[in-house]
């Protein structure tokens, strides 16, 4: 059971989860300090905390820079405030002082009300069950009148995380760019303020809003982690800072510079979540929290196994019409497919990418029937039906352009950029919000469609909103609550719908889209070569079951590279297997061999989307992950290897977490092998001595 105590007399909260705590402390000055964030402790262990010397006042610094909870920008403070406001006369600091606390087991709130201003903050506390993770956002209120103006919220980060002391600081993120996204990064933390951003109006391509710190020692399996995760998808924020005094902080929020927000008396900000977690065990052991965590408490159908999906889009581009579709749907059916999924080019004028976007309707020469016939084939097939769309944007060669040209993001007395010749619809406008939630209404209600992998091609320019009334730099944010909502209320007038989130591959990954979608588009890369990387980066917060991954054809048409379609087939089997290959132009032997990878992955889908995963190698030649089943009775190996060196063969691979005193068959083999064995010495892979080799084994537990 999650757990908060207070101890009103030191001015302590305690919040605790199974294995960890996190203390905040109110000090007389009303500052809110954390305290300690890491093992679990009991009140007394915590109060004994405030025993220990206060390093003493430096020249030009307050000792308080870098261990504030509710960080506010004033006084001797010159670090990363996470709330910065600016009041109408031109004040800029803050002197807040606590006026109520309520809590329960799982949850804190903490109104502070500045002493002299019109604005309350709140600190909002969430713990949930069964977890050490622990979600955090702030409330401003301008609680004023008319006479006082508007607040202007220069920066208004959902969390700053206190970390303790460490020997050292190493900071773990990912980094990337378009078909290059989750590339894994750990560097040590620098002195001074570590940036990273999105001022995309996306979540981006570049960075994701997570961070993890450790001293510089930890491994997969050992080592103490601190981590968090920002739940938003549009432009964000995150600092990590390291001062000289040797204190450390992560804060995380919305928005970006250079955008503010104003609050009219009356108003308030709500910032979106932001999760934190410490973990012991090293990296595998947080991203399996986080891996639980996403499924417990994001996901809204975490108990699903995803389908296996043929994607018509690699195979036919723009070429497309309802005979060549259904013909692709008969190939992947015999395949074992399970999901047939149409893309871009099925309505308005769109036989390129210069038109069309915004006419949400059948093309007539192409579907002169509407979708019915093939919506019918592919379900006749036994397989469920998806469709591409991409509702955000417009072409300004498009009907709805042309009768709406002030539906668009643009700034008064500026062009308006193209990128891939479309523009972004501006959601935040309750009207355009309206049109887009009832045309995509429409759709999935006038024709039997199970799937929508919804789509966002480019990023904001020229951000403005000219006819607003109010700020209309709030784009930023309601754009977001827009989506989201149009997301939240397609779910549940459409409970049998599902989604997958795409932005030019995972140009929008984050826990906000996960809430409101079942599986993302991990990167147009679909190179397998080049998948290892990019997904062994994704795999550091987001499990599996969220992570679409296909098998195209080789060579690959985006990078030349040809590789092995069995080792295709095993990378993009260590998440939400797909195909997207041209079925037209593979052979006999080809499409026979795909249909027993298929079935392979069929086998052993239920460990690898619903699993615990175990990073067994990531590193050089050899990737192999490990996924365990949650009552421990069955496990499966995926190890990929690009390359044999000097004729040797490959070490038995240790495996982890199994019981010891088990031994476990082998599905395909028949044989049996000693849990301890397998713990110690390792599994026997017998790899080819090819480039590019792999294999996927099940075991199964005997009967005792």
């Amino acid at each position: 059971m999650p757990s908060i105590a207070h101890d009103p007399g030191h001015g302590l909260w305690i919040l605790s989860g199974p294995g960890s705590s996190y203390v905040l402390h109110l000090d007389d000055a009303h500052r809110l300090r954390g305290l300690h964030w890491g093992p679990r402790l009991t009140l007394d262990q915590a109060a004994s905390l405030l025993n220990y010397p206060a390093p003493g006042r430096r020249s030009f610094e307050d000792p308080a820079d870098g261990t504030l909870d509710l960080d506010t920008a004033g006084a001797m403070r010159y670090a990363h405030a996470g709330i910065q406001v600016r009041f109408q006369d031109g004040v800029r600091d803050l002197e807040p002082r606590l006026v109520d606390a309520t809590q329960s087991d799982s949850a804190l709130v903490l109104r502070f009300a500045d002493r002299h201003y019109p604005l309350i903050i709140e600190t909002h506390y969430h713990l949930r069950e069964g977890t050490d993770v622990l979600e955090r956002h702030v409330r401003l209120q301008h609680t004023g009148g008319p006479a006082d103006g508007p607040i202007t919220v220069v920066r208004a980060d959902s969390a700053t995380w206190v970390l303790p002391r460490l020997g050292d600081y190493r900071l773990s993120q990912v980094r990337g760019q378009w078909s290059a996204e989750t590339r894994l990064t750990r560097t040590p933390l620098p002195y001074g303020e570590t940036v990273t951003t999105s001022r995309r109006g996306i979540t981006g391509h570049q960075a994701n809003p997570w961070a993890m710190i450790d001293d510089g020692s930890a491994t997969e399996e050992h080592g103490p982690v601190w981590s968090c995760a920002l739940a938003w998808s549009g432009g964000w924020k995150l600092t990590a800072q390291r001062l000289p005094t040797e204190r450390v902080t992560v804060s995380a929020g919305f928005g970006h510079d250079p955008v503010t927000r104003e609050l009219a008396p009356g108003e308030e900000l709500v910032t979106p979540v932001c999760v934190g977690a410490y973990t012991e065990d090293g990296f595998g052991a947080a991203s399996r929290l986080w891996h639980r965590y996403v499924r417990d408490h994001v996901l809204a159908h975490p108990d699903e196994v995803r389908p296996v999906l043929y994607n018509s889009w690699e195979a036919t581009g723009y070429d497309i019409d309802v005979t060549g579709q259904i013909e692709l749907a008969e190939k992947a059916a015999a395949l074992g497919v399970e999901l047939f999924v149409m893309d871009d080019g099925w309505f308005g004028a769109r036989t390129n990418d210069a038109a069309g976007l915004g006419d949400w309707t059948p093309n007539p020469e192409r579907f002169p029937d509407g979708l019915a016939p093939l919506i019918d084939r592919v379900h006749e097939l036994g397989m469920g039906f998806g469709l591409w769309v991409e509702p955000e944007m417009v072409n300004p060669d498009s009907d709805l352009y042309r009768a709406h040209p002030d539906w668009v993001l643009h700034q008064p007395h500026r062009r308006r950029t193209e990128h891939r010749n479309q523009l972004v619809l501006n959601l935040a406008r309750p009207d355009v919000a309206a049109w887009v939630h009832g045309r995509l209404d429409e759709l999935v209600t006038k024709n039997a469609i199970d799937f929508l992998k919804w789509d966002m091609n480019r990023p904001f320019t020229e951000a403005g909103w000219p006819d607003a009334e109010g700020d209309p730099d709030r784009l930023w944010t309601d754009h977001v609550h827009a989506l989201y909502a149009i997301l939240d209320r397609l779910r549940a007038d459409h409970p049998d719908l599902r989604i997958e989130s795409c932005s030019s591959g995972s140009g929008r990954l984050d826990l906000g889209i996960l809430a409101r979608s079942d599986q993302v588009w991990a990167s147009d890369n679909t190179d397998a070569v080049d998948r290892v990387e990019i997904q062994h980066g994704f795999s550091q917060l987001y499990p599996a079951q969220v992570m679409g991954a296909w098998v195209t054809d080789s060579p690959n048409p985006f990078t030349g590279r040809s590789v092995p379609l069995d080792f295709r087939f095993r990378v993009a089997a260590t998440g939400v297997l797909g195909l997207g290959g041209d079925l037209n132009r593979w052979g006999d032997t080809e499409l026979a061999r795909a249909a027993e990878l298929v079935a392979e992955y069929k086998a052993a889908r239920h460990l690898v989307q619903l699993g615990e995963q175990h990073r067994l190698s990531g590193q050089g030649d050899l990737t192999a992950v490990q996924y365990l089943a949650p009552d421990g009775r069955e496990t499966a190996v995926i190890a990929l290897r690009h390359a044999r060196h000097f004729g040797h063969r490959d070490a038995p691979l240790p495996l982890r977490a199994l019981d010891p005193a088990a031994r476990y068959r082998d599905t395909a083999t028949g044989a049996v092998h000693h849990g301890a064995v397998l713990l110690t010495h390792g599994l026997p892979l017998d790899l080819a001595a090819d480039d590019h080799t792999s294999t996927l084994v099940h075991l199964v537990r005997e009967p005792a």
